[in-house]
This record gives C-alpha cells, structure tokens and sequence, in this order.
C-alpha cells in the first residue's frame, strides 16, 4: 500500500491483502489503529465472519467492488 492511500483508508472500505500471511484474502476495513512505532494496522472482516488483523501496507482499497455485506 502506498503511503497516499492510507489515507483513503476508512472503516467500511473493501479491500485486499497482497502481502503477508493473510496474502489472497479479501474483506473489509472494520478497525483502523498505529501502533506505538507508528505502524499501522487494520482488522479485516472476510464474507465468512472471520476476522484477522494484517498491516495497513499489505492491503490494496478495490475501488469500485461491491461491498460484502
């Protein structure tokens, strides 16, 4: 994720991770928090009702996509 869209990040937002352990998954942005070293990290809900937590720079906004609901 480049650092200018970080700041398009915003609870609610679909998005996908493309870096990390959670590589390939795709959800939405529930949970948007910096870290003490200044990293940021989200909580992403998937379709299914999980929930996992991954960097903000590992994730891509999809623009456009349906919402999952």
């Amino acid at each position: 994720m480049k650092s200018n869209s970080i700041k398009k990040l915003k609870d609610g937002v679909q998005c996908k991770v493309i870096g990390g352990t959670h590589s390939g998954k795709s959800g939405i942005v529930k949970d948007i928090n910096t870290s003490k070293t200044g990293h940021v990290t989200i909580t992403v809900l998937q379709k299914s009702g999980e929930r996992f937590k991954t960097l903000a720079k590992n994730v891509e906004i999809r623009v456009g996509a349906e919402r999952l609901k």
